[in-house]
C-alpha cells in the first residue's frame, strides 16, 4: 500500500538510548565488559582447544603445561564473574 494506513503504523527501526547520565554511563561500562567477557571467553575455548591437541597429539609435557595454563584461565575467569563457579 502506497501511503495507506499501514504506513502510518508500523514505526521505524529506532536505537534506543537512555537519556541520564548515570544510565548513559552504565550502557558504556556494559559494552566494555561484553567486549572483555567475549575476549576472555575466546581465550578459554583456544586453551580448550590446545589442551585438546596435546592430548590427541600424545604429548604429555605440552598437554601438562597447557592444563596449567587453562586452570588458571578458568580460576580468573571464574573470579571475575565471566563464567559460573559450576
Amino acid at each position: 500500500m502506497q501511503g495507506g494506513v499501514l504506513d502510518s503504523v508500523v514505526p521505524e527501526v529506532i536505537d534506543y538510548v537512555a537519556q541520564h547520565a548515570s544510565a548513559l554511563k552504565a550502557h558504556r561500562q556494559s559494552l566494555k565488559n561484553r567486549e572483555r567477557n567475549r575476549q576472555y571467553r575466546s581465550r578459554l575455548r583456544s586453551a580448550l582447544k590446545s589442551i585438546r591437541a596435546a592430548i590427541d597429539g600424545k604429548d604429555l609435557a605440552a598437554a601438562r603445561s597447557a592444563l596449567k595454563e587453562t586452570i588458571s584461565l578458568i580460576d580468573k575467569m571464574t573470579s571475575k564473574g565471566i563464567i559460573h563457579r559450576n
